[in-house]
């Protein structure tokens, strides 16, 4: 009984934190981003640039390089993604800003060969688009024969993409999204919460003057949706990890990590996949970690599916984008990322 208190206190504690620390400065504006997407932006516009049409190369590099510049964790991102997966991104590039975002967006960048160096920090650019231009094929092409009603549009030459007030709100709220974490890199929780609260406050009464009450209603009743859809879940896989991260000893981490050993790679792998990590907190773990021994492999592989992946955004990628997906997307990001850590362990 003592056990089973203590896990479910560590989960408690797990979802307090995430509660606290990520609902207003992140998931918040995060669905109001997605709602936003699906309402303001022309889904010919997305079919004809991102769609399943479009040519791969070059909707696969828009992709990856927009996401460079979204600092967001595995879980803020999904809305995002789903935003434009429903508007009509391709499913390959839907999971190409999953994966990018969280794994090497700029900030995290920075900090990263700060703490760890250029060399590791260059290796994580490197390996994380080359592992998104594989997964966006890979979910392209396993899901090729996929019906979506979206795809009766047809792109006038003439429309817009979106209209320019439209543009300036989903700059507003994307800078609500990101300016807590791009101004704010150190110090109290606070400071983030009110630089949120000064960008979204001029992002409402922007959207009060010139934005249409019905359009309003629309892209609010968008927003959630997805909340509704994804935040329920999203908590759950918080709880979780909580309590995994209580039974996994400290000590057996340090043990097995050790060296660059495809085993040592596919633990850290795993870790990384199972764990949850804030944007920007992947780079100090992974330095104390290497400082106790753990091999340079293993740290690419916890660098780039630490935030790339976790359990809550497993369960919430299967709720958004449907089991078959989930299951194979995660496993595809797994293989790679134990993949990558080995041969840049041993090679490089």
């Amino acid at each position: 009984m003592l056990l089973i208190k203590e896990l479910l206190i560590a989960g408690l504690l797990a979802l307090k934190e995430y509660i606290i620390e990520h609902v207003i400065t992140c998931l918040v504006p995060a669905f109001l981003l997605a709602g936003a997407m699906v309402t303001f932006i022309k889904k010919e516009a997305i079919l004809k640039y991102l769609g399943e049409q479009a040519n791969k190369f070059k909707s696969f590099s828009i992709a990856s390089i927009s996401s460079f510049f979204l600092a967001a964790c595995s879980c803020t991102i999904i809305p995002v993604a789903s935003g434009l997966y429903y508007s009509g991104a391709a499913i390959g590039v839907a999971f190409i800003v999953l994966w990018v975002a969280p794994a090497t967006n700029i900030l995290a960048l920075i900090y990263t060969g700060q703490v760890l160096g250029s060399k590791i920090t260059i290796a994580r650019v490197i390996a994380a688009i080359l592992m998104a231009f594989i997964v966006g094929f890979i979910m392209n092409f396993v899901f090729r024969n996929e019906k979506r009603e979206i795809h009766n549009y047809q792109f006038d030459e003439n429309t817009k993409i979106i209209e320019m007030k439209d543009l300036i709100l989903l700059i507003l709220i994307l800078l609500s999204l990101l300016s807590p974490n791009y101004i704010i890199r150190k110090g109290a929780y606070i400071y983030k919460v009110l630089v949120w609260f000064i960008f979204t406050a001029v992002m409402i009464i922007y959207a009060a003057i010139f934005i249409s009450k019905d359009k309003i209603k629309l892209w609010l009743s968008e927003s959630l949706w997805f909340v509704k859809m994804i935040f329920p879940f999203l908590l759950l896989g918080v709880f979780i990890v909580g309590i995994i991260g209580k039974l996994i000893p400290e000590e057996w981490i340090k043990k097995w990590l050790g060296g660059n050993a495809l085993s040592a790679n596919f633990l850290a792998t795993i870790i990384g996949s199972i764990s949850y990590f804030a944007t920007m907190t992947e780079a100090p773990f992974v330095h104390t970690l290497m400082k106790m021994g753990m091999g340079k492999g293993p740290a690419l592989a916890l660098l780039l599916t630490g935030p790339g992946l976790s359990l809550p955004n497993w369960i919430v990628i299967a709720r958004v984008f449907g089991l078959k997906k989930a299951f194979v997307y995660v496993p595809v990001m797994i293989i790679l990322g134990t993949t990558v850590g080995f041969v840049y362990g041993n090679w490089f």
